[in-house]
């Protein structure tokens, strides 16, 4: 059962901060008002919350927050599938496994709440047991495409046993409470009229819609007693339709009213399509800064319990401003946790400057839950998030190449305590994502190459820019380690006529003239091709993307894509999928580029002023070549060292030599941090 009643404030700061006031929750006291939400991080070991799971949270805890909740919509019941690695509180294993998370959580201060719930019909009746989905009404999602069945009492008074008896199984395993999810979800689905269709004692008037949820929360409370929380994380109005703002305070005060919850945690929109999850409930790079606090301010208004809320806050400044100005009680700074766990411990240490900033790329919910540039986050048990100084004798390590790969390794090895020199052939730090933030929604992705450069100079790196190095200039700093981060140029690939075409980075680094008409191929399905149609659509061009995909940006995840596709449709850009780009020729003063339909062989022309390729990047890696053979280890990178973060085999004299990012092969982004990282830490 629950331990930790008072979670004090230790070394806060003396200057009043607002972030650092504690906060009365109930029988418990929080040492301050910063907290990571819910999620589903996709770490469980079949649906437990084992090592992994709890070490990823152990840091965000390390790094001082108040409060970390976990389980992003564990399963209460067997029909409640599992559709994107969620937890299962629907069993007694859970109990051992939470028992040992409490411990660890609340050994540094810091409270632990888990977040329950039933999918309703954002289940998926393929998944886990094949048991029909659940819903008040017997209506579609559109996203997991379920089609569920109408639940009668039978249903609803199990499923409100399931909720009572998982919330007493973390109780028992000394968690400090739980939240369920309504924002679409079963609870949330009674709510709205758009998904409660019923014509019973649980369907019409907003008494009745909400008649489930009081029946839920009065059995959790029969299960746990007083001395445990219990809130709802419910959305506040559902865009498109739905729960209406004005219903959605209704159903906020007659929870009060009823004794049901101990606190509020505030989301907005729908999440039964793509779109809303990226714009409105997830909102991401696309969106505003913090886009709801005037729409908190109003809840708050109303509440007589402490509010929470999560959505783009991620910078102290905003953070700060909510908690000063009584918007809500606990800022939640879930995926600025995921950028930087040791954000609490920075404010603390007056470092809010050396915090790695989060922008919003929304990597983190597509290859959960790592950040697009902070690889030990969800690694937590292979990498480390506080790098170690050295006790050896420090090395000269050169790094050579200015981008994000390259100012990783430099910052990492200073990190460390080695000798740093950065060469860059450019005048400007940077590399691909100088052309990556020219698209219009991604300018923030700056923000990667900005605190690098940041970090380095408060590491004293020594950085030589418009220094195009080769092997003597390498050679005379007398280095111990070469990294070789030099990254990639264009590829054309086999394509014929390709000298005609142009690329994505001559587009948006302004070293051509845009067409009245242009094509853009893409042979990724990455960020490159849409943002570059997207860009030239912008600026004027009549632009179609042809791409061999079945649609555009196929590699991104589901908060980038609908965001893609949206800007698509709102320039007129004609999308034309499945075609592989084979060649292009001259017709008259304009382009033809022929096409074969990957699915039918059936050739396709297409008549333009302007032909993009992109395709990712080949290696420029010269410089590694002329390095090699004068390396002590012929430029071979041990594999298995590299993955157990384990020094690389060294020889007696000479310099190691390494690869890494896209001067080994086109990656991500997140790819060229990681290798940086591994080879740097290591050393």
């Amino acid at each position: 059962m629950a331990t930790t009643d008072t979670l004090v404030a230790q070394g806060a700061p003396s200057s009043g901060d607002p972030l650092f006031q504690p906060l009365q929750l109930g029988h418990l006291t929080l040492k301050n008002r910063i907290m990571s939400t819910s999620h589903a991080s996709g770490m469980d070991d079949n649906g437990m919350p084992a090592v992994r799971y709890q070490r990823y949270h152990e840091e965000k805890a390390r790094g001082g927050l108040a409060l970390t909740m976990f389980g992003g919509s564990s399963n209460v019941a067997p029909d409640s599938p599992s559709v994107f690695d969620q937890l299962r509180v629907d069993t007694d294993d859970v109990i051992p496994h939470l028992q040992q998370f409490s411990d660890r959580i609340h050994a540094h201060n810091t409270a632990l709440m888990c977040q329950i719930t039933h999918l309703g019909r954002r289940g998926d009746a393929t998944n886990d047991h094949w048991l029909p989905t659940i819903a008040p009404s017997a209506i579609r999602e559109t996203l997991h495409r379920s089609i569920p069945r109408e639940m009668d009492e039978y249903d609803i008074n199990r499923v409100v046993k399931s909720f009572g008896l998982a919330a007493k199984r973390c109780y028992e395993g000394g968690l400090d409470g739980v939240e369920t999810l309504a924002g679409a979800h079963l609870i949330g689905q009674f709510f709205s009229p758009d998904t409660n269709q019923r014509t019973d004692k649980f369907g019409g008037s907003l008494e009745n819609r909400v008649r489930f949820a009081l029946m839920v929360y009065e059995e959790m409370r029969r299960q746990v007693g007083t001395k445990f929380l219990l809130g709802i994380r419910m959305s506040m109005f559902e865009n498109r339709g739905g729960l209406s703002r004005d219903d959605a305070l209704a159903i906020v005060e007659l929870l009060q009213r009823e004794g049901a919850i101990d606190f509020l945690n505030v989301v907005f929109g729908r999440m039964d399509t793509e779109l809303s999850l990226a714009e409105y409930n997830m909102p991401g790079m696309s969106q505003p800064l913090a886009p709801f606090l005037d729409q908190v301010r109003d809840v708050k208004q109303i509440a007589k319990v402490p509010v929470f809320h999560a959505a783009r806050i991620i910078d102290i400044a905003t953070a700060r401003h909510a908690i000063r100005e009584n918007l809500l009680d606990m800022v939640a700074m879930t995926r600025a946790h995921i950028a930087d766990p040791q954000l609490v411990n920075k404010i603390k240490r007056g470092e809010e400057d050396r915090i790695r900033p989060c922008f919003g790329a929304s990597h983190c919910m597509h290859k959960k839950p790592s950040c697009i540039h902070n690889v030990s986050t969800g690694r937590e048990t292979e990498l480390p998030q506080v790098l170690t100084r050295i006790t050896t004798p420090a090395k000269k390590v050169v790094v050579v190449g200015g981008g994000p790969a390259g100012l990783e390794a430099a910052r990492v090895a200073a990190e460390r305590g080695h000798i740093v020199t950065v060469l860059e052939a450019a005048a400007k730090l940077g590399g691909q994502l100088l052309l990556a933030c020219k698209a219009t929604w991604r300018r923030d992705i700056i923000s990667v190459v900005d605190w690098r450069v940041s970090e380095l100079e408060h590491l004293q790196v020594t950085i030589m820019l418009n220094c195009y190095a080769e092997a003597p200039e390498v050679e005379a700093l007398d280095p111990d380690v070469v990294i070789i981060a030099t990254g990639g140029l264009p590829n054309t690939g086999a394509i014929k006529g390709a000298e005609l075409a142009i690329s994505s980075w001559d587009v948006l680094g302004g070293d051509v003239q845009m067409a009245d008409t242009a094509l853009v191929y893409d042979g990724t399905g990455r960020h490159e091709a849409v943002s570059c149609a997207e860009y030239m659509a912008t600026n004027g061009s009549r632009v179609t993307l042809a791409t061999i995909d079945d649609r555009p940006a196929a590699e991104l995840g589901y908060a980038e894509r609908p965001v893609y596709r949206k800007q698509l449709y709102k320039q007129n850009v004609t999308v034309l999928p499945d075609l592989a780009l084979t060649s292009i020729e001259a017709d008259g003063n304009r382009l033809k580029a022929i096409f074969r339909n990957d699915l039918t062989d059936v050739l396709v022309e297409h008549i333009t002023d302007q032909v993009v390729i992109e395709q990712g990047t080949k290696p420029m890696d010269e410089l590694f070549h002329q390095l090699k053979s004068q390396s002590s280890n012929q430029g071979a990178t041990d594999i298995e060292a590299l993955l157990a973060l384990q020094p690389q085999p060294q020889a007696n004299t000479g310099y190691s030599l390494h690869r890494i990012g896209d001067a080994i092969s086109s990656r991500s982004l997140h790819a060229a941090l990681l290798d940086a990282f591994r080879i740097a830490a290591a050393i």
